[in-house]
């Protein structure tokens, strides 16, 4: 019986003395991965917070260009604002469509040449179009918006007046919110912007008197929401100093004309101004303190070396 005992306890023995035995010295971990090492795959040391990085791209704004970088908000919000009390004044019969329809295309004509003057040309001989081709657009444009005008009256006239007014405000909200206004965002369409503004014109165009009306919107719409913008893209990148001029002149014509028509909503549509104006930036600069974006070792890597020539 001794003898069939020993070899357990020549076992218990043999493990006791690997246990004992003194273990390999584990070396210090390295960030690698092409090397084996006695360390688990979710082992860090004590450095890997060493490089941990606070909010190092933050961007320091200052209270005066936020301020100044709101306009392109401003000029969208007045843009809006000058298109439905100039609907209101035909739809009241306070305004003439011929009226409207001559000083709008005064006021196109102007602008067309006063970007010309801007751009020094540039834009046109990078697109390779002239005047007259610029002209012959216009003139297909008119043309056939005049002739699709009766259609565009009786379109949307089954449709009750107050489910027309419901669709057009939701229209001209989306114009705001899908419009261009700088930001490289995946929110931003101008094509979208544009067509829900036409859209809301055409759906406000069949509750006016007469075809006239419904051409005289639909071509106001093109000029406000679609020439208009360009316009103050190429002033604001030219002459920053004459956009806000021009911005400021048109916003206090937008509030002027509300006044005109609501006094209620002219002091609601002046707030709004001053929030977006003033306590937006102020909020948002105040916001910065609040950011606590961290970087370190878990961040993908980035190749800053200039690699053109291996591409060549």
């Amino acid at each position: 019986m001794r003898a069939a005992l020993e070899p357990g306890v020549a076992a218990v023995s043999g493990r006791r003395a690997s246990e004992n035995a003194p273990r390999p010295r584990a070396g210090r971990w390295k960030k690698v991965l092409y090397e084996r090492q006695p360390f688990p795959d979710n082992f860090v040391d004590g450095s890997f917070l060493e490089e941990l990085r606070k909010n190092i791209y933050v961007r320091q704004y200052r209270f005066w260009t936020v301020v100044c970088e709101s306009s392109v908000v401003i000029h969208q919000l007045s843009s809006v604002c000058v298109f439905v009390v100039l609907w209101w004044y035909m739809d009241q019969s306070h305004l003439s469509p011929h009226r409207l329809f001559t000083y709008g295309l005064l006021l196109s004509l102007f602008g067309y040449l006063t970007f010309d003057v801007i751009d020094s040309g540039a834009g046109r001989n990078l697109s390779g179009r002239t005047r007259w081709a610029d002209l012959k657009t216009t003139v297909v444009f008119v043309t056939f918006t005049y002739g699709f005008a009766p259609i565009l009256k009786t379109l949307t006239e089954s449709i009750s007046t107050d489910t027309i007014y419901a669709m057009s405000v939701f229209m001209l909200l989306g114009h705001l919110i899908f419009f261009d206004y700088g930001a490289n965002a995946a929110i931003v369409s101008s094509t979208l912007s544009l067509n829900m503004a036409i859209f809301a014109s055409v759906c406000l165009a069949s509750r006016l008197p007469s075809s006239l009306h419904a051409f005289v919107t639909v071509t106001l719409a093109i000029e406000v929401f679609a020439l208009w913008p360009m316009f103050q893209k190429k002033l604001k990148a030219i002459t920053p100093r004459c956009y806000l001029v021009v911005t400021l002149i048109f916003t206090l014509a937008a509030v002027l004309g509300v006044l005109t028509v609501s006094l209620t909503g002219a002091v609601l549509f002046a707030l709004l101004l001053l929030a977006v104006a003033l306590l937006c930036p102020h909020y948002l600069i105040k916001l910065q303190s609040s950011k606590d974006n961290i970087h370190g070792p878990w961040d993908e890597a980035e190749i800053k070396e200039d690699l053109s020539r291996f591409l060549g």
